[in-house]
């Protein structure tokens, strides 16, 4: 299956009653298994560009459509910054929440739930409740609850930006072996270039608003192990050429506050 985002403009009225362009001429595809991130500064549409690709929203202008789907509605798996969980409910009850919905029968529910709760390493903690995890185990719950659905697409929205530094880390990694056991097509959001260039397959760097695609680069390093010392010179390099294309955009950004 593959997705294709084709003249996709997005525009707002904001709280002065001002039309304002968040996104304008946004074209790109994502192949079948193929891990695309986007970045770029703050306020550039990331997330709205995420969220129109994900149905939540719609382009003002353009189209977002899926090849290969056999006349089937495609599936979406979601993940946000904010660790969206089910207070009331256990790890396992959030994991198996979109099976549920689905209509899935009780056995499914229960083969999957435990698959993919053992997949994110929360194995031992299917009863826990969300308010007795830690941040990194509550964002595991919902990268499982996202995965247990088996989505045709998987959307990320920044969602290790609130961990601390450690733990990022550790969930860039497990991801990467997580991807790398179901070669899910993802749509990756963040503004961090390092965890750009360690995750993607292609990186779409997005300008200011109104945000549009200055350039897309292609990672060429092994998927595994990129943080290992041979690619290190390489890996900087992606991460300047990054930086250099977003560096104006980003001052500017900050400077606004």
């Amino acid at each position: 299956m593959r997705i294709v985002v084709e003249n996709v403009d997005k525009t707002f009225v904001d709280s002065k009653k001002r039309e304002v362009t968040a996104l304008t001429n946004i074209n790109f595809s994502i192949e079948k298994e193929e891990f695309v991130v986007l970045v770029g500064p703050s306020g550039c549409g990331k997330s709205t560009l995420l969220n129109i690709v994900g149905g939540l929203m719609s382009p003002t202008s353009g189209t977002v459509y899926f090849e290969g789907t056999n006349g089937k509605k495609p599936s979406l798996g979601i993940v946000f910054q904010e660790i969206a969980l089910f207070p009331w409910r256990s790890v396992y009850e959030n994991v198996i929440f979109g099976l549920e919905e689905a209509g899935a029968s009780k056995q499914e529910q229960q083969e999957k739930g435990k698959q993919y709760i053992e997949m994110v390493g929360l194995s031992g903690f299917e009863n826990a409740y969300p308010k007795q995890l830690s941040g990194g185990m509550r964002q595991r719950a919902g990268i499982a609850r996202a995965l247990a659905i088996e989505p045709d697409l998987l959307l990320m929205d920044e969602p290790f930006s609130a961990l601390d530094a450690q733990t990022r880390t550790i969930m860039q990694e497990e991801l990467l072996t997580i991807w790398n056991r179901t070669k899910l097509s993802t749509l990756y959001v963040t503004h961090n270039i390092q965890e750009a260039v360690y995750l993607a397959d292609r990186v779409i760097v997005l300008s200011r608003h109104p945000g549009q695609i200055k350039s897309i680069i292609q990672i060429d390093m092994p998927k595994i192990g990129r943080d290992q010392e041979q690619y290190r010179a390489q890996f900087e390099q992606y991460a300047d050429q990054i930086w250099q294309l977003i560096r104006h955009d980003a001052q500017e950004a900050s400077r606004e506050g």
